[in-house]
């Protein structure tokens, strides 16, 4: 954000209740669309660009020169969470050097549209090829990203002669926000499952006129990515995932036939990946409404919430700013604070623990398209192989040199590269 002249600042701190309750209350959060009320029964897919109200983000300045920073225990770092220190520092630049309108113009070069799916409004980022022979692919973002997380890799991916590339390794690139992330719209009735959003996005590439697509996809968005390839087969050419999901062949002996390189990797992960890691689930999963309470009123919780895993999650050495840069940062935070999904982006923990239907590759059925498994050493867990298969068409199976649950943020060409190696053997 930009610093406040001196009369927008004594303004602000003198009248932020009524900027609070009065501007924002009674203003839109966004300009740019109408109520998806108005296109419940429509296939149109309507350009969408973000353009977030000035009050929205005076609203926003003043909440961050009013944070109330708890205190921490004295030289205690990022042992009980995010770094108070860190944190000041970030905050103190979200004010003072961060440029939201900068960041906004920089989104709104990619083709955004909206349309209708299920009765809720997705958004997504349609970038087509000048290559007549494009392959389409939809790229799916997991939590806590958005679609932000491809913006490194969406205009390689779709013009590669620009990068130095060969023409045959073009893609139409789809990159949807999930159901209450970002700009998409947030479901107002519980049971949204992941195979429910796998339908939405499986409809919206045929609502783009595409009859075979490629898919790619992470975290969250590997679940939804894996029931479309389950669920859609017949349409999808391809499924290339950030390290695959598995079970073993033989439940009482999972170590049978492993080699010792890949017990070592699954022993690391797991005491990487352990108990105090895995904090988050269980709020999310169990309480996200309670959560939601302080990540939709304080912009610095929010940051404190997302960030924390982005320094964990990330193949950085515990400094996220080896592989992202503040604006980074700053800007995946922003799409949830302006959009007010937090609270929504969180809940789809709660449905994938309690729709009575599993979020993963059901185990009587088996993925048959094939499928790349790319394993990257940052990434929170490791499947081997051999369990990959028991689940996927595994077609191949690679390790990266670097990279972490963001691959594609933090190593856009090393991402690029395996993505291309992949779905080059399956294009006819």
């Amino acid at each position: 954000m930009r610093p406040l002249q001196g009369w927008r600042i004594v303004l602000a701190l003198l009248v932020g209740g009524l900027v609070i309750v009065f501007s924002i209350k009674n203003r839109p959060l966004l300009q740019a669309e109408s109520s998806s009320t108005q296109h419940e029964n429509s296939n149109e897919v309507r350009p969408f660009r973000i353009h977030i109200d000035n009050e929205v983000l005076e609203d926003l300045e003043w909440r961050l020169l009013r944070t109330r920073f708890p205190q921490a225990i004295e030289g205690s770092g990022w042992t009980y969470g995010t770094d108070v220190s860190y944190l000041k520092t970030l905050v103190e630049y979200w004010h003072t050097d961060f440029d939201w309108r900068k960041e906004e113009r920089e989104l709104n070069q990619f083709p955004q549209f909206k349309t209708t799916i299920d009765g809720l409004d997705v958004h997504f980022i349609h970038q087509r090829s000048p290559e007549p022979d494009a392959l389409p692919i939809i790229m799916i973002h997991g939590w806590p990203g958005t679609f932000f997380e491809f913006s490194k890799v969406i205009d390689s991916l779709a013009d590669p002669v620009s990068d130095g590339k060969s023409a045959e390794n073009a893609f139409h690139v789809v990159v949807p926000s999930l159901p209450g992330y970002g700009f998409s719209e947030r479901p107002q009735q519980s049971g949204h499952s992941r195979r429910r959003t796998g339908a939405i996005f499986a409809e919206l590439m045929r609502r783009l006129g595409y009859s075979q697509y490629a898919i790619q996809a992470g975290d969250v968005g590997a679940s939804v990515a894996a029931m479309m390839a389950l669920n859609d087969q017949e349409h999808v050419v391809g499924l290339q995932l950030n390290s695959c999901s598995g079970v073993p062949s033989d439940p009482d002996d999972p170590e049978a036939g492993l080699t010792e390189e890949e017990i070592r990797r699954m022993t690391e992960r797991r005491a990487y990946f352990s108990q105090n890691e895995r904090g988050y689930q269980r709020i999310q999963g169990t309480r996200p409404q309670t959560l939601g309470y302080g990540l939709n009123d304080s912009p610095a919780g929010l940051a404190a919430w997302i960030i924390e895993k982005y320094r964990k999650w990330c193949d950085c050495d515990g400094d996220p700013e080896r592989v992202f840069t503040k604006d980074e940062l700053l800007t995946t935070v922003m799409i949830y604070w302006v959009t007010e999904t937090a609270t929504s982006a969180a809940r789809y923990y709660y449905e994938g623990m309690h729709i009575p239907e599993p979020p993963y590759v059901p185990l009587e059925r088996r993925v048959m398209v094939p499928t790349g498994c790319t394993v990257f050493p940052g990434e929170l867990g490791f499947t081997p192989r051999r369990w990959a298969e028991n689940r996927f068409n595994v077609k191949r199976f690679s390790y990266m040199e670097r990279g972490g649950h963001f691959a594609a943020l933090e190593q856009p060409v090393l991402f690029s590269e395996e993505l291309r190696a992949f779905f080059s053997t399956l294009r006819e």
